[in-house]
């Protein structure tokens, strides 16, 4: 056997496997064994084959050393754009796990949650604030959920006027969730056209604007980072035919505290809880995507909602006109707990704050590579800037080879190639969370990057190379999967 390096690539457990070792032994049954006869034989069974075999210590340092391969916001930069990759307050995670709020059971009566009612109904009065809407939704487990929920909320409120419609217009620099959500709710996809700011083409609106557009969905600052500066002229355009206007709340923590959806003519927008406002971005577990509406839509929210009926909060189902339950318990609550703690620790001034440091944040990115790496878009950014690779292309070096060089230097790779309507695009985003040393550290990346595409491509081209996995057939292991294992030593 060859000595183990750190670069090595860690097996899977089938491949560590040996015959008879064990990681725990259990005392003999003090209680009569069960009769196996009397079981159905197709639910039991003497061994499960295949199943590995290792001691305890084994399985400790298998997990362990995986755990060292992953990148998390607590190691360093996580550049993503549109998707506010920042860091969570430790102190809200111990929040979280306070015993009332943990171990509330979903089906507690009323009476026995009034902490956890009064949470919910505070936390939605200050989104409410914050985004100066009339009513918010808590239900929804994630952004793409809100989506759905919201559009659902539009097809009802068109129905009551005797005309459902048709279509929902949508800028083609959209996240791919929006078209989804849209079809899914079952209306036709039209894309709106961005003009040569990157923002939506108002001319092209109103030309396309008519009594079978339900809505626009519209992100803001969009996928470019971009503000759109004339979204009450397209909010108006909207109204004056009878549409609604639908924000995607994925970029708030752009503007939070500066300035409202509610007061630019936005009717309803959902948000990302975990890019805004310090609760966990995946992990496998719930997530939180709150929708907000303006008074026209309230009486479409779904059920339950959280009302205070003098001193007591109570769960209402009797909305007549709801499009009902869009999940059967708020099973997310440990993300309502953590966003309204951070709400409260920082007030309104520290979002405020929060916001401004973004933008400036992004904006010493741009200033400090632009000379560097081709800007599509000059105009102003806000939480995140998008690059393209254009001024490499004569090297043969692309975007994802930049990407992979980035993981030799030590940072995650920013989102690549989004959005779609800038060729080569690698979009960043430093949230708040940064210091000027790190963003430093990740600029110098940047810039030796590109200096090596000049001077050596093959050593960009054939990155990473400290990583202990190096270029994966990405298409391959999309298409043909490897997910079952026929015996301890070879994948089927």
């Amino acid at each position: 056997m060859q000595p183990r390096s750190l670069r090595d690539p860690e097996r899977l457990l089938f491949e560590l496997s040996r015959p008879g070792r064990r990681g725990v032994a259990l005392p003999p049954l003090d209680v009569p064994a069960p009769d196996r006869a009397a079981l159905d034989p197709r639910y039991t069974r003497d061994e499960v084959e295949g199943f590995p075999e290792l001691s305890e210590t084994e399985v400790v340092r298998h997990y362990t050393r995986l755990s060292r391969l992953n990148y998390a916001i607590d190691l360093g930069l996580y550049p993503l754009g549109s998707c506010t990759m920042k860091y969570n307050p430790k102190i809200h995670e111990k929040v979280a796990r306070l015993p009332g709020f943990a171990g509330a059971h979903p089906q507690l009566p009323a009476g026995a949650a009034q902490g956890c009612l009064r949470l919910m109904h505070d936390l939605e009065r200050a989104l409410c604030s914050i985004c100066g809407m009339d009513r918010f939704t808590l239900q929804p487990a994630a952004g793409a959920h809100g989506e759905l929920a919201g559009i659902m909320m539009v097809r009802a409120y068109h129905r009551e006027r005797g005309n459902p419609r048709q279509v929902v217009l949508i800028p083609d620099s959209a996240h791919g969730t929006n078209p989804a959500s849209a079809h899914i709710a079952g209306y036709r996809v039209e894309q709106l056209p961005s003009n040569e700011r990157g923002c939506v083409d108002l001319g092209a609106l109103r030309r396309r604007m008519s009594e079978d557009i339900a809505l626009l969905m519209l992100t803001n600052p969009n996928t470019l980072g971009v503000f759109e500066g004339e979204i009450q002229e397209i909010a108006s355009v909207i109204h004056a035919r009878g549409g609604l206007l639908y924000m995607d709340g994925a970029n708030l923590n752009a503007f939070v505290g500066r300035a409202r959806p509610g007061d630019m003519g936005v009717d309803l927008h959902h948000l990302n809880l975990h890019k805004t406002f310090s609760t966990p971005h995946g992990g496998g577990g719930p997530g939180a995507g709150p929708v907000g509406v303006m008074r026209s839509l309230e009486p479409y929210l779904p059920v339950p909602t959280v009302e205070k009926e003098g001193e007591v909060y109570v769960l209402r189902h009797e909305r007549p006109k709801s499009i009902g339950k869009v999940r059967s318990f708020f099973g997310n609550f440990g993300m309502f707990v953590r966003a309204y703690a951070y709400i409260l620790a920082l007030g309104p001034d520290g979002l405020r704050r929060m916001s401004e440091t973004a933008v400036l944040n992004a904006n010493y990115l741009r200033r400090k590579l632009e000379s560097t790496y081709h800007l599509p878009y000059d105009a102003p950014s806000l939480h995140e800037v998008v690059f393209s690779d254009r001024h490499l292309e004569d090297t043969g070096v692309h975007t994802l080879d930049i990407a992979k060089r980035l993981m030799d230097y030590g940072f995650h790779p920013p989102t690549i190639y989004f959005p779609l309507i800038v060729k080569g695009a690698m979009m960043i985003e430093p949230t708040e969370s940064e210091s000027r040393e790190e963003l430093d550290a990740f600029i110098l990346a940047m810039r030796r990057i590109a200096e090596e595409a000049r001077e050596d491509p093959d050593l960009v081209r054939t990155a990473p190379h400290t990583t202990p996995v190096r270029r994966l057939d990405e298409v391959g292991a999309a298409r043909n999967p490897v997910i079952r294992w026929t015996s301890p030593q070879k994948p089927r």
